[in-house]
């Protein structure tokens, strides 16, 4: 399992509703097309981008794009954060 869950802050809300993306705290080894085909496999929708960093407080996140607009608020909604 690559992902560990949706990293949800006031800021990573601001990015999903500005710009459709969501933020993953992801495993430090993961690669970008491991992430992609994962989150594309179990929700089920094309990602576009994925971009990583590492937080200062040594967690890699991953924030997705997604070729859907929608995509994003749909995934949440399903995981019950929104």
């Amino acid at each position: 399992m690559i992902l560990k869950y949706p990293f949800v802050t006031e800021k990573a809300m601001m990015t999903l509703e500005s710009q459709s993306k969501l933020q993953f705290l992801v495993r430090k080894e993961a690669t970008k097309p491991q992430i992609k085909r994962e989150i594309e496999k179990f929700f089920g929708h094309d990602v576009t981008t994925v971009k990583t960093l590492m937080t200062t407080k040594g967690h890699k996140k991953a924030i997705v794009s997604f070729a859907d607009q929608k995509a994003a608020e749909e995934i949440l909604s399903r995981l019950g954060i929104m």
